[in-house]
């Protein structure tokens, strides 16, 4: 995070503008808005900024920039033409840690100004660091459209109502439930359609017959294998509202950085040979929550029903009579593939696909051998990079060709992705000499054959793993 993002109280308290152009009038104008009180000082002033001087009340020295001027200052903007003068305001406002702009100067800058997207008392900041101006401006544009001009009207109405509310629903869990219904449903509506005293005799019903405590609910969900763009709307919608996140060792950062902010988190994350949160603690945690009254999500890399355990849970969910909601998400199979420039079926290639659970139990791997070895035909081996060497020989000892294309893929739909492509033959030492790590997915057939030709998305160079190796333990 280059900048922190604050809101600046500055009803009544002195700002100071250097600079009677253009550019400072555009600067004044959301000061204005804001309340402050402004004083500036330029030589000249353009007839635009004269007029809001008289009309605003305003103060004007007219003459250069002085360093008394900061005297008492809140806020400073530099808005010259000349750097010279943008340097030396710059440098005294920091040396008084006053915060400074100079537009289009953003090294000069303590504080920069956002796109601003106005439904006082909602307000929302869009900025680019100074990276991208017009970048801002279009962001705040897409989001002023999908902001309706009423909305702040139902923040006032909320406020209105907030002690009483308070009052009648005293649990927060079943309190923010309660505020969601309201920001959703048909109370918001009728705010938006100018029709505020209805909406207030809503509002009251629907507080009067709101339970004050409530059964909670699970939210099973694939987070996908890595790549946040690859996220279902519903997924993201669940992952804003839950309470309590339950997550795995393969839920990716920019994924579970989606997650509301202020939820519980809690890693229940395996890996093969250490379990130190089990299988049946975390059914018991999910159904204890929701029994709570909280909303949890349970969030699983790639599909929770594709080795992910998620029927196991949802089971014991229904056993307990605990509500709860499935959402898929993109399995690692075709995310990875489809990241790799490997179809999983070809005309000319491949009319089937077997999804395989690589991993060795007890030092062995006990796989349908002869059904593998099938023509026509993708095997897609999940969690198979300890077992590597033991599936390829597997394969060959049951008469699959040592040439069968083959590839493994490390941490695809991430920029971290890489793929290591080869034969049954040769595809384990190639894996081993560029040291790949967890997590992994093993491609077998002719299909590999394409990925020369459709690798679209590329391979990151390699690496130090760093901080990457603990999310993703072997």
């Amino acid at each position: 995070m280059d900048y922190l993002p604050l809101f600046h109280n500055l009803k009544g308290r002195p700002c100071l503008v250097v600079g009677g152009g253009a550019t400072a009038l555009r600067k004044v104008r959301p000061l204005l808005e804001a309340g402050a009180d402004i004083t500036i000082v330029a030589p000249e002033i353009t007839p635009g900024l004269a007029s809001l001087v008289g009309e605003k009340g305003m103060h004007f020295l007219q003459r250069p920039f002085q360093p008394g001027d900061l005297d008492g200052a809140a806020l400073v903007i530099a808005a010259t033409n000349n750097r010279s003068v943008n340097e030396t305001v710059s440098s005294l406002a920091m040396a008084g840690n006053i915060p400074v702009n100079v537009v289009d100067n953003p090294d000069l800058c303590s504080v920069i100004f956002p796109s601003i997207i106005d439904r006082s008392p909602v307000q929302i900041a869009v900025s680019t660091g100074g990276s991208g101006p017009v970048l801002a401006r279009l962001l705040r544009g897409r989001l002023e459209a999908m902001l309706p001009n009423n909305f702040g009207r139902l923040a006032r109405l909320a406020e209105r109502f907030r002690d009483r509310v308070k009052t009648r629903i005293p649990e927060e869990n079943s309190r923010r439930h309660f505020w969601e219904r309201i920001f959703e449903g048909p109370v918001a509506e009728l705010v938006y359609s100018d029709r505020e005293q209805e909406a207030e005799a809503l509002f009251l019903a629907q507080l009067t017959s709101a339970e004050t405590t409530a059964l909670g609910e699970v939210y099973l969900v694939g987070g996908g294998p890595g790549d946040p763009d690859l996220l279902t709307f519903k997924a993201l919608r669940l992952m804003q509202q839950a309470d309590i996140v339950l997550y795995d060792r393969l839920v990716s950062k920019p994924v579970l950085n989606l997650v509301r902010r202020d939820a519980e988190r809690i890693y229940v994350g395996k890996t093969a040979g250490d379990h130190p949160v089990t299988q049946d603690n975390i059914n018991r945690k999910l159904a204890e929550f929701a029994r709570q009254g909280h909303r949890v999500l349970r969030l699983k890399g790639g599909d929770p029903f594709i080795f992910g355990r998620g029927g196991e849970e949802i089971e014991h969910l229904a056993d307990q009579g605990i509500p709860f909601q499935v959402v898929p998400g993109i399995t690692a199979a075709s995310g990875c593939a489809s990241y790799a420039g490997i179809p999983l079926t070809h005309r000319d290639y491949a009319q089937s696909v077997r999804f395989i659970a690589g991993h060795r139990k007890n030092d062995v791997l006990d796989l349908p051998w002869p059904e593998l070895v099938t023509p026509g035909q993708t095997l897609v081996f999940y969690m198979g990079l300890n077992g590597l060497e033991a599936i390829c020989d597997g394969l060959m000892e049951h008469g699959m060709a040592r040439t069968m294309p083959a590839a493994l893929i490390e941490k695809g739909t991430s920029d971290r992705q890489r793929v290591f492509t080869g034969t049954l033959a040769d595809l384990p030492a190639r894996v081993r000499e560029g040291q790949a790590r967890a997590p992994t997915l093993i491609i077998v057939g002719e299909v590999v054959r394409l990925r020369d030709k459709l690798n679209w998305f590329g391979d990151a160079a390699p690496q130090d793993q760093g901080d990457m190796d603990d999310k993703f333990p072997l």
